[in-house]
């Protein structure tokens, strides 16, 4: 099958499974014409990428799964490397994500000390430097 089938049984777009395959996680074999031609096992690794993708996983973290990709990855049960991979990620999204809220809060507690917690900078104008407030 041409690329816009396996695009469309799988809900990604044509640009993505050339990235797939580009990272290595899918192959295809080339027409006479020079289009890419996929097999049915295309599309099952396909909507499994796109299932570990959305739990959060990296592209380079799907590569720990590559034999896992041709099934049904769903109800296949754990292995022992591949929950290491999603604890390792899970691990990694928790610091960010601690770090993105110490961040907000930090601003959080700015713009209340800035504005008597009325929601907006008082006294705030444009200066040169559009990163500071100044007075006005």
């Amino acid at each position: 099958m041409r690329i816009g089938e396996p695009a469309r049984a799988t809900g990604a777009c044509a640009r993505a499974l050339r990235h797939y395959e580009q990272a290595g996680l899918i192959s295809s074999e080339r027409a006479a014409n020079g289009y890419r031609v996929y097999d049915e096992r295309a599309v099952v690794r396909v909507r499994d990428i796109r299932c570990l993708l959305d739990a959060g996983l990296t592209l380079d973290d799907v590569r720990f799964f590559l034999p896992c990709l041709d099934g049904d990855l769903a109800a296949a049960p754990p292995s022992g490397r591949g929950l290491r991979v999603a604890l390792d990620r899970l691990a990694v999204l928790n610091a960010r994500i601690a770090a993105q809220t110490a961040a907000r809060d930090r601003l959080r507690e700015a713009l209340r000390e800035r504005t008597g917690d009325r929601g907006s900078p008082v006294g705030c104008r444009v200066a040169a430097d559009p990163y500071s407030c100044a007075d006005a």
